[in-house]
């Protein structure tokens, strides 16, 4: 499996979604000469820690959904008609951060990649949105990502603000007493730039208002060193505000 499911309080509507913190690869054509510097710019490093450790610290333990697989073999947040295929960053990406072609075309190994990757992953989170709305009548899935300082060449939103951390939001996914928790644990944040949106499964997406949806994009100089290396010491401020977050949606429901 490409996915990893921790479990948490059996009460708890929360998900910790963390599609885009591993660097791990499978053979999927990526060219070998270029992987280790899109790696660094395009994974969002230690996002799955934050997670982790906010898991860890709130009072109720939310469940976390992590990939297991780097973005560059197939992405489960881009769908097949993605704005990002401008760029060549659908499903399965063709070109990286700064526009370089990542494989050839080959739509035969990309087909096998979505249906041994892709398809399983959204699968599995449906199921898992599914079981939080039968335990607990609602699911809050929380989109744990993280963005650079400064824009890269492939972004098409590159020109508003890039605020400490970005909150993506949804009209019907998103009520306004999670996006005002969000903005009370973290502080200094905005919204929709430079990243807007939220993931919800497409079973779900734009007709089930009991799966609430926020996007958490943390910029990087808040607890990293760019690009691609080692946490800094604003993790732990990063990862409590988290934890925050998740215990105001587990008072208020």
């Amino acid at each position: 499996m490409a996915f990893d499911v921790l479990p948490g309080d059996a009460a708890s509507p929360v998900i910790l979604h963390v599609p885009h913190s591993s660097r791990d690869l499978v053979e999927s054509g990526l060219y070998p000469d270029i992987v280790v510097e899109e790696l660094d710019h395009l994974t969002d490093a230690h996002t799955d820690l934050i997670a982790f450790r906010a898991a860890e610290s709130a009072a109720r333990r939310p469940w976390i959904f992590v990939n297991t697989l780097s973005r560059l073999v197939v992405d489960p947040e881009r769908f097949t008609d993605d704005e990002m295929l401008r760029a060549g960053m659908g499903p399965v990406y063709t070109h990286g951060y700064a526009g370089r072609r990542l494989r050839d075309d080959d739509p035969s190994r990309d087909a096998a990649l979505l249906h041994e990757h892709f398809h399983p992953y959204a699968e599995a989170m449906t199921g898992l949105v599914g079981d939080r709305l039968a335990a607990t009548g609602h699911a809050v899935i929380l989109d744990v990502h993280s963005y650079p300082t400064a824009a890269l060449p492939y972004e098409l939103h590159a020109d508003g603000p890039r605020p400490p951390v970005c909150l993506g939001t949804h009209p019907l996914h998103t009520p306004d007493r999670l996006r005002d928790a969000a903005r009370e644990a973290f502080g200094d944040t905005g919204l929709n730039s430079p990243f807007a949106g939220c993931y919800v499964p497409l079973e779900h997406y734009d007709r089930n208002p009991a799966v609430s949806a926020l996007m958490v994009e943390i910029r990087r100089d808040q607890y990293m060193i760019e690009p691609g290396g080692p946490p800094t010491a604003g993790i732990d401020r990063i990862s409590r505000a988290l934890a925050t977050l998740v215990d105001t949606i587990h008072r208020h429901r």
